[in-house]
């Protein structure tokens, strides 16, 4: 996602890049989406300008800021998919997904949809959704997830996780347990 530079930037511009971005990681995390862009400027130590010739949108900043996160969720499902127990396979996923949005609060507002426009984040996201779709499907199959289970139940796991504060590794595998005890046949 790092296709925007078109270009090597100076050292002084990629420095304040650099800085951006480990501002909005860190108060995304913490804070969620609604930390304004002036004020990530602040923190970064740039101007707004600087900010917005980097990330003309919040949207843009935003889906660079959690493409890592991103590209975690998709590694976790396509693992699970790889599983050759396809309730081993998701359980593991659920486990892993859910650690990423307990720790990371603005990586779960994100995913659900608070910026559905961006374009490469939506198209990345619903592609993990239809892998685990499938992944679904299958530990259905193996008579162990509920029948009634729907990847709308894995989202609202996602919101829940979402609402999590100060959210810690033990917290994020216990919710994971809870809804899979909850899901479980």
């Amino acid at each position: 996602m790092t296709g925007n530079l078109t270009h090597n930037l100076r050292a002084d511009a990629q420095d304040n890049r650099d800085r951006i971005m480990a501002v909005a990681r860190e108060a995304f995390a913490a804070e969620g989406l609604d930390v304004p862009m002036r004020e990530l400027a602040r923190r970064a130590g740039v101007g707004p300008a600087t900010l917005y010739r980097r990330f003309p949108t919040k949207e843009a900043l935003v889906v660079e800021a959690f493409s890592e996160q991103m590209a975690a969720c998709t590694a976790a499902v396509d693992e699970g998919l790889a599983n050759s127990d396809p309730w081993q396979g998701f359980c593991h996923t659920v486990q892993e997904v859910c650690r990423l949005h307990v720790l990371d609060r603005g990586f779960a507002a994100a995913f659900t949809s608070a910026y559905p426009r961006a374009i490469d984040f939506a198209s990345v996201r619903d592609m993990a959704f239809s892998s685990l779709g499938e992944l679904i499907r299958r530990a259905k199959a193996t008579g162990r997830l509920r029948a009634d289970f729907s990847v709308d139940d894995v989202v609202l796991l996602l919101m829940a996780s979402g609402g999590v504060r100060n959210g810690t590794p033990a917290i994020a595998r216990r919710l994971a347990r809870l809804f899979l005890e909850g899901a479980a046949s």
